[in-house]
């Protein structure tokens, strides 16, 4: 149950975004300013109360030239201009209101938004995680969450803003003149059609941006996490053009958006512009006739330009906003969308739990073509071993990986003390389980938090005691800061076997009655490993546990032993009664100088290809 890595292209086209309609888009982002509804309405006054002093300008220059520097009225000349600077002082002052009540609403929002896409994640399903690359993800939680937000706080008071700035000029400039009122109106029908033609073809443009910048994301993720391996294998070279390609994607699908945006925006300027000419080519004559003041004209034209056409060409880049929202939103809520798991499940498993496990006819499977598990049926009583043994494939990790219900059975049901596992809670099931994994993750903190991490509200002396019990505290005491040091991203500061020992003390911790182990010692100096197969012996004590088994050294006291081959349970029994049953396990326990079951697997299957005898 790997991830697959698709080398050749970026994005598999299954799991494309669906493009969201623009009302959908709008309606379920609005939602997230009702707890803030105050905040917006603060804003969008300020902003009005801005735009009120600013439409005052054009009135008071038109007195300022008509009936004081014309009319020659020296006394008036400094009051008319204090009036003047008092419109702009108030304008930017309450601008500045606007700006900080702004800032203070656009932060409460994208906290709720990151957080509830952050929630949903954490409750998806492992096989939704298997199908999609951490970059990605990581681009829509941080970056496409940005672009909605943009959309729902300088959307909703920009274009209201504008909408009233609109407004107000004509109301102004119909009053003033009728006629270069209707003038002014000309270009309109082209500006509308304008933004007709960009709404339409633009989300496709911004969508494909969108996918560029996430999969160069992903691959940059992946490459620094794996940036041993690139340079064990000398693939610099090799990765510097793959992540060119990527970036040249993203290159070329922003030259895309921009190469419209650069007709676009650009021949709407150009018809605001002529609708200026147009208003002094009508509004100059006028005046030459003696039917319109200079200052009358000067309104006019401040009316038109700063209140009419500039709003309009704020609406035009809001409509480019308005796009690209619309890709990253469908992004977004690809993921709020996405089925969580099983929420609705109330049961719970009574405690204590014994630790009896029964698999019933159990199947899993991708699809009606790829079957992974079928007809799995065992029976683990409280505090068994069971050991499951088989070639890389045959579904080991599948079959321990159903139980703590990261994946759900296609066929047949689970038991644990009786009660079928898909009607209780998964934290009721999860908390009965501890998972050491075959490769030990832990978190880029300290130790003590990665320890605790099993049990939150643990003493020091219980932190203490299972380090030892792991074998791990000798080790973490003769560091300098001792439990509170820094082990790294995915604890690259400590050995193999120093990061596993952590990770079997953190499930002592937990003190589970389940437990999953994906038993990893193949990679370890032999003191390495003894000290692990002796906290691994301490974590298994009373435990019903299901071990992945990589030598057969290590499950000889198995209560079971199950052998896999193709999805299914081929043998079953104790060490002793495999051996007795002369099948492929007593074949395997015969082969010499084999350091692992799955290289064990492969020269038995190699002997039975050529005919001769596994010896």
């Amino acid at each position: 149950m790997t991830r697959h890595h698709h080398w050749g292209s970026h994005t598999d086209p299954s799991f494309r975004s669906r493009p969201r309609p623009t009302g959908e888009v709008v309606r379920r982002v609005a939602v997230y300013l009702r707890p803030y509804w105050l905040l917006a309405l603060a804003t969008i006054s300020c902003a009005v109360l801005s735009l009120g002093f600013g439409l005052a300008y054009p009135k008071l220059t038109r007195v300022l030239i008509d009936d004081v520097v014309r009319a020659g009225r020296t006394e008036w000349l400094t009051p008319a201009a204090l009036g003047l600077l008092g419109a702009f002082f108030l304008r930017e002052a309450f601008n500045s209101l606007r700006i900080r009540v702004n800032n203070r609403l656009e932060q409460n929002v994208i906290y709720d938004m990151r957080c509830q896409v952050y929630a949903r994640l954490q409750r998806l399903p492992v096989s939704w995680f298997d199908q999609r690359a951490s970059g990605d993800l990581m681009t829509r939680v941080i970056e496409d969450v940005n672009n909605v937000e943009r959309l729902l706080i300088d959307g909703i008071e920009q274009g209201t803003v504008a909408v009233l700035s609109i407004t107000g000029a004509l109301v102004f400039m119909w009053l003033a003149s009728p006629t270069l009122a209707l003038v002014t109106m000309i270009p309109a029908p082209l500006l509308l059609g304008g933004a007709i033609w960009y709404t339409s073809t633009a989300h496709r443009r911004y969508r494909q941006q969108r996918e560029a910048a996430s999969a160069m994301n992903a691959l940059l993720m992946d490459n620094l996490q794996g940036i041993r391996q690139i340079k064990a294998f000398g693939r610099e070279e090799h990765e510097d053009g793959r992540f060119a390609r990527r970036a040249d994607d993203l290159r070329r699908g922003t030259l895309r958006v921009m190469r419209a945006w650069a007709w676009y925006g650009p021949s709407m300027h150009f018809l605001g512009s002529l609708g200026i000419g147009l208003v002094l080519w009508v509004g100059g004559g006028q005046v030459l006739a003696g039917r319109l003041e200079v200052g009358e004209l000067v309104a006019f034209m401040l009316y038109a330009g700063m209140f009419f056409y500039e709003p309009i060409g704020r609406l035009h880049a809001l409509n480019q906003m308005l796009q690209s929202a619309r890709a990253a939103a469908a992004r977004v809520f690809d993921i709020l969308d996405a089925q969580p798991e099983r929420a609705d499940r109330r049961g719970r498993l009574p405690r204590p739990v014994r630790g009896e496990v029964i698999y019933e006819r159990v199947g899993f499977r991708y699809g009606p073509e790829r079957v992974i598990l079928e007809d799995i049926n065992l029976h683990a009583r409280p505090g068994q071993m069971i050991a499951l043994v088989g070639p890389t494939g045959a579904g080991k990790s599948t079959l321990v990986n159903l139980l703590p219900a990261f994946y759900e059975p296609s066929e047949g049901r689970i038991l644990v003390d009786g009660h079928d596992i898909s009607q209780v809670s998964l934290h009721s099931l999860r908390r009965e389980i501890s998972v050491v994994t075959q490769e030990p993750f832990l978190f880029n903190g300290t130790l003590r938090e990665n320890i605790l991490y099993g049990r939150l509200d643990a003493t020091e002396q219980e932190l203490i005691a299972a380090a030892k019990a792991a074998n791990c505290h000798d080790f973490i005491a003769a560091l300098p800061e001792g439990y509170d040091t820094q082990v790294g991203e995915r604890g690259v500061k400590l050995s193999v076997g120093e990061k596993q020992r952590v990770s079997i003390a953190r499930a002592l911790l937990k003190d589970a009655p389940l437990l999953i182990l994906d038993e990893a010692t193949a990679s370890v100096d032999t003191a390495t490993e003894r000290l692990i197969q002796e906290a691994l012996e301490r974590l298994m004590a009373g435990r019903t546990s299901f071990v992945i088994a990589h030598r057969l050294s290590t499950i000889l006291r198995a209560d079971q032993i199950l052998v896999l081959l193709g999805g299914r349970i081929v043998e079953r029994g104790t060490h002793e009664e495999l051996l007795a049953l002369g099948g492929l396990y007593a074949r395997l326990a015969r082969i010499q100088n084999t350091s692992t079951i799955e290289e064990g697997f492969e020269k038995l299957e190699g002997a039975l290809v050529k005919g001769e005898p596994a010896q």
